[in-house]
C-alpha cells in the first residue's frame, strides 16, 4: 500500500510541477490556478485529467482541432458587437390572433375541398 502512496504523490508533485511551470497559452479547459486547485484537492484523478486533457503537447502529438484562443487584452478601443434582437412585429396582439384565425379557418376549409374531391371520386 505505501508503494501506491508514493506512486500517487509522485504523480502529484509531477503534475503540480508541470501546471505551475507550463505558459498559461498550452493550458487547456480551466486556468492555471484551476487545475492546481484540482491536482492537490484529488491527487490521483486531479493528476490524470492534468495530462490527459489539461495540457498542449508539442508538434509530434496528436493534433485536436480548437477554438481560437482570446488574445490578451488591450486597450484598444473594440469594434461594437453586433447584438442580437427579436424580430420586431408591429402587428398588435389582436391583429395576430384575427391572422391565425384565418390561417386556421383557411386550412379548414382545404381539408374540406380535398375531402369533398375524394368522396365525388369514388362516386
Amino acid at each position: 500500500m505505501p508503494f501506491v502512496s508514493l506512486l500517487i504523490l509522485a504523480l502529484m508533485i509531477g503534475a503540480l510541477i508541470d501546471v505551475i511551470t507550463r505558459d498559461q497559452s498550452q493550458v487547456k479547459h480551466l486556468p492555471k490556478m484551476m487545475w492546481v486547485i484540482l491536482v492537490v484537492l484529488i491527487p490521483l484523478i486531479g493528476s490524470i485529467l492534468w495530462f490527459a486533457l489539461g495540457r498542449e503537447y508539442g508538434e509530434g502529438g496528436v493534433s485536436l482541432p480548437r477554438m481560437p484562443r482570446r488574445e490578451a487584452r488591450t486597450n484598444a478601443p473594440r469594434p461594437a458587437a453586433a447584438h442580437w434582437a427579436p424580430p420586431v412585429d408591429a402587428r398588435t396582439t389582436e391583429q395576430q390572433i384575427a391572422d391565425l384565425d384565418r390561417e386556421i379557418e383557411e386550412w379548414r376549409l382545404r381539408e374540406e375541398i380535398a375531402k369533398r374531391k375524394r368522396e365525388d371520386e369514388t362516386s
